[in-house]
């Protein structure tokens, strides 16, 4: 018993370092899960700004390569179907 509760709470921070060390965010939720790269403060390009703007007559934001360039991943979670002889509320 006392493993499995070591185990358990040491999945979450393990998890945590992993994508903080490679420079992603997680958003999870019942419906979805969904990772996206952030911008690495060690960049030596935009300084974890994640870019910089571009001057001329209509000012834009260049993204980074640093973040912009990575894959997200997004993993839709199906819903539980409900018992058949249950209300759907």
């Amino acid at each position: 018993m006392r493993t499995a509760v070591l185990v358990a709470a040491a999945v979450p921070v393990t998890v945590a370092a992993v994508l903080e060390a490679g420079h992603w965010k997680l958003y999870a939720d019942r419906h979805r899960i969904h990772v996206t790269p952030i911008a690495r403060r060690s960049c030596p390009d935009c300084r974890g700004a994640g870019g910089w703007w571009v001057g001329g007559a209509n000012p834009e934001m260049e993204a980074c390569g640093c973040w912009a360039n990575r894959r997200e991943l997004r993993i839709r979670l199906l819903p539980v179907p409900a018992w058949p002889d249950e209300a759907p509320f």
